[in-house]
């Protein structure tokens, strides 16, 4: 499964010389987590909801005891406040990449580039959403690519919990071992394995 299948295409871009609260009305109307920020279609940060609330908050006068409230900026720019340098990845990324990047790298949202210019986003919802998608769904899907490359009537499936189990009728390793990629490659599956008719089966 590549970033293109799961990515959100088109993306909302900012600038660097947005305000901050512009930024925070974008997020907060779409229900998005973090924007990339662009310089001439190029993506150049990354401004997140923590970026955005961090030391931009008053603390409330009740609790300031006489002392003056810390000076903050309320026309601070999306280019003072962004995550940068902005990590991207390619259209082709493997989810499983990307996944791990996120994780990694505490953030909520990848941007998604072709040679810099960004052309989509991908989500730890994106993500988690295909992991939830519906067995049958994904059993068609399955069965789908499968017909494709070896016959509709070849393959029996069964999908549970986002695991793919496929029989195959006849008995060819190689064949196997395609109908796996083949099914890994659909969005929603966690694991695929292949039995023919005569063994048991093989991952």
């Amino acid at each position: 499964m590549r970033a293109r299948d799961v990515m959100t295409s088109p993306v909302l871009t900012v600038g660097t010389s947005a305000t901050a609260k512009e930024a925070a009305e974008i997020l907060s109307s779409h229900g998005f987590t973090a924007l990339p920020v662009t310089e001439e279609d190029r993506l150049v940060g990354i401004v997140t909801e923590a970026d955005l609330i961090r030391d931009r908050v008053p603390p409330d006068p009740r609790n300031c005891r006489g002392e003056d409230p810390p000076h903050i900026d309320p026309g601070a720019t999306v280019g003072a406040v962004m995550s940068t340098p902005a990590v991207g990845m390619a259209p082709g990324a493997d989810v499983a990449d990307v996944s791990s990047a996120l994780v990694e790298s505490g953030f909520r949202a990848m941007p998604i580039v072709d040679g810099g210019r960004v052309v989509g986003i991908v989500t730890r919802g994106d993500i988690v959403r295909v992991l939830a998608r519906d067995d049958e769904a994904i059993r068609v899907d399955v069965r789908h690519r499968l017909g494709i490359y070896g016959g509709a009537d070849r393959w029996t499936v069964r999908v549970d919990d986002g695991v793919v189990r496929i029989t195959d009728a006849y008995d060819d390793e190689t064949d196997r071992h395609v109908a796996v990629l083949l099914a890994q490659a659909v969005p929603g599956v966690v694991a695929a394995e292949v039995a023919s008719d005569h063994e048991g089966s093989t991952r």
